[in-house]
């Protein structure tokens, strides 16, 4: 299939999460392809200058419907949603307290909750609704070390498909990607952590079969792709970019 640059001439996109990594790509994407993008994240001094960005900690239920209030006012409707707002952790599951699992739900799932309840509304007003999700391959297979981390993503793929069958009839598309580890500055900085840091990144890349990371831009793609017009018939999918990862064994 050729991809129109306007396929979302017209369309209104937000993205949580979207100056870094995985959000930033897609909304430069977004972008690219002819919508008007606005991004909510804890920190926007390294959002791009053609999009509206909002300082908004999808933790807080005020300032995500206020934000979402806001992104409406100022640009007129909402069409897509990108929940790629997350945070990670680290251990088995003796390693996080409960606060930290608290924290860690609290962003990476009832975040995703909350911004798209407070979205709702406006969704229901477009002809091309979609909603995409930030899952993982964790949700696939066990991973050592990532057991909160893993649970939360575990949780965003029930609540996908849950979601999706909850709005098909209002004529939301509710879809998620699931990357294998990517490139991030959040991969970046466990690594600097680490007791041998090359080592580490090499486990990274040998357990994807592809024998590297997944890039930012790859997994966009999909959250961009899923979220198009040009897929009206896709709900209820959660797509895998993961090298391999969850399915093959070399």
């Amino acid at each position: 299939m050729t991809v129109s640059a306007a396929e979302f001439d017209g369309l209104i996109a937000l993205v949580t999460g979207g100056c870094s990594g995985i959000g930033a790509a897609a909304t430069t994407l977004l972008g690219e392809r002819g919508a008007k993008v606005a991004v909510l994240d804890v920190r926007t001094e390294c959002a791009a200058d053609d999009v509206l960005a909002l300082d908004c900690d999808v933790a807080d239920p005020v300032a995500v419907d206020q934000a979402v209030a806001t992104v409406v006012e100022r640009l007129g409707s909402l069409d897509v949603l990108v929940n790629s707002a997350g945070i990670g952790a680290v251990g088995d599951i003796s390693r996080n307290d409960d606060a930290e699992w608290a924290r860690v739900f609290d962003v990476n799932v009832t975040g995703i909750a909350r911004v798209t309840r407070a979205a709702l509304p406006h969704l229901r007003r477009s002809s091309h609704a979609a909603v995409v999700n930030l899952c993982s391959a964790v949700a696939f297979v066990g991973v050592r070390e990532r057991a909160l981390y893993s649970a939360s993503k575990g949780a965003v793929h029930a609540l996908t498909l849950a979601m999706a069958a909850d709005h098909a009839a209002d004529g939301i598309r509710v879809n998620a990607v699931a990357p294998g580890t990517v490139d991030t500055p959040w991969v970046a900085r466990l690594l600097d952590a680490a007791d041998d840091p090359g080592s580490a990144a090499k486990a990274l890349r040998d357990r994807q079969p592809l024998g590297r990371l997944v890039t930012a831009d790859e997994v966009a793609r999909a959250v961009v792709d899923l979220a198009s017009p040009a897929s009206g018939s896709t709900t209820g999918t959660i797509l895998r970019v993961d090298g391999g990862m969850t399915s093959l064994r070399l």
